[in-house]
């Protein structure tokens, strides 16, 4: 699909023909899986295509790369071998010992970790801010000193809101980049890029890949400089994945339209249960409009995705019942397949935060609602709390 044809398709469109025409040679409509780990030159230096060795190029990962930038409608995107690595890569890439970076005050737990126990000696500050707070974000950053701007929206796992336009203003007044971890609403639901962001991250283990089969990430950035640096650094550090992970990866992208339809269906009718349920307290879901960020939910996101969070009244102890009893739900961390998967973040994929002010309330419980029957998943989640 050439350039002009792909920035007039629809998402759809793109999701199964950006990246990739069919082989010359045998007409292949889906990218091989090229396992090779080196290329035949023709004479010094003389490659094909740009091939020499796969750790700096891959032609299964050139046609993921090419997929994922076209969704998210950037101007390149990079594959890694897991989303800690991807970020890990842009830390390496855009920031230098001294300098500075704000996080949300509830981020992912990986996410803190690998900027508190790893970038913190390296010689890279952090500072922690809600997204939803303009005027906190703003506060955070130290002029000069602050190289990036990092949110995620909807964040994990309390799923707040922020504005990504507004956000963006802020951090390029502040002269640093906006970064946006983009992995709970996926591509088909929002594009960050679009609307100000300089970079935008995936776990692409999650939604993007889709069957909770393969382990990726992937970074996609707007702005040629940048991404030189990010291609520089993929290639220097070398975590890149393999081409059969490229291939699951990228076949999961095909049907990521349809997929996040369903989660969203599905989601929407067991928020709207939770919410009547006597021993659910707060149900905590962009799509209510009790949510506080409802509105900049309603106008930046096309749905509202399929991660809800909620408190059980009875506190902690009822909170992990719940995962226990969960039987269609399947008690796991990770998020974003097709089956549904409940955790209790305090204990399982947020333990990392319990401390800081980061840390999680103990009575919560998050789900990532999949594409089964609803009425099966709701019958499971009303046998669990009862």
């Amino acid at each position: 699909m050439s350039q002009e044809h792909r920035q007039k398709s629809g998402f759809e469109t793109r999701a199964i023909h950006a990246g990739y025409e069919p082989d010359p040679t045998t007409g292949a409509v889906i990218p091989p899986i090229y396992a090779t780990s080196t290329y035949k030159q023709d004479g010094v230096g003389g490659l094909r295509g740009g091939y020499e060795y796969s750790r700096s190029a891959n032609p299964t990962r050139t046609a993921l790369e090419g997929a994922i930038a076209a969704l998210e409608e950037g101007e390149r995107g990079f594959a890694f071998s897991s989303g800690l690595a991807a970020e890990d890569t842009l830390l390496r890439a855009l920031c230098r010992p001294g300098d500075h970076a704000v996080i949300p005050d509830d981020a992912y737990g990986g996410t803190f970790r690998l900027f508190d126990k790893v970038a913190v000696p390296w010689g890279l500050t952090h500072s922690p801010a809600p997204v939803d707070d303009l005027d906190a974000v703003r506060a955070a950053i130290r002029p000069g000193v602050t190289k990036l701007v990092w949110i995620e929206t909807p964040t994990n796992p309390m799923l707040s809101i922020g504005d990504i336009e507004a956000l963006a203003a802020v951090a390029h007044e502040g002269g640093a980049l906006l970064v946006v971890d983009n992995t709970f609403a996926s591509p088909y639901l929002q594009q960050p890029l679009t609307l100000g962001a300089d970079v935008v991250v995936h776990s692409t283990t999650k939604y993007v890949g889709g069957h909770s089969d393969v382990v990726g990430g992937a970074l996609v950035v707007r702005d040629q400089e940048v991404a030189e640096k990010v291609g520089f650094h993929q290639n220097a550090m070398g975590a890149v994945p393999g081409p059969f992970d490229c291939f699951l990866t990228h076949r999961g992208i095909k049907t990521l339209a349809v997929r996040m339809d369903r989660h969203c269906d599905n989601a929407e009718r067991v928020a709207d249960f939770l919410t009547s349920h006597p021993k659910v307290g707060t149900v905590i879901y962009p799509g209510l409009e009790t949510h506080p960020g409802h509105e900049v939910a309603q106008r930046q996101m096309k749905r509202f995705g399929g991660m809800i969070s909620f408190r059980c009244t009875d506190g902690e102890a009822a909170a992990l019942k719940v995962c226990e009893r969960a039987e269609v739900f399947t008690l796991g961390e990770s998020l974003g397949g097709v089956e549904s998967l409940i955790e209790h973040p305090g204990r399982m994929t947020h333990a990392s935060v319990a401390g800081t002010d980061l840390e999680v309330p103990a009575d919560l419980v998050r789900l990532s609602v999949g594409i089964e029957s609803v009425d099966d998943l709701i019958a499971d989640l009303e046998q669990a709390l009862d």
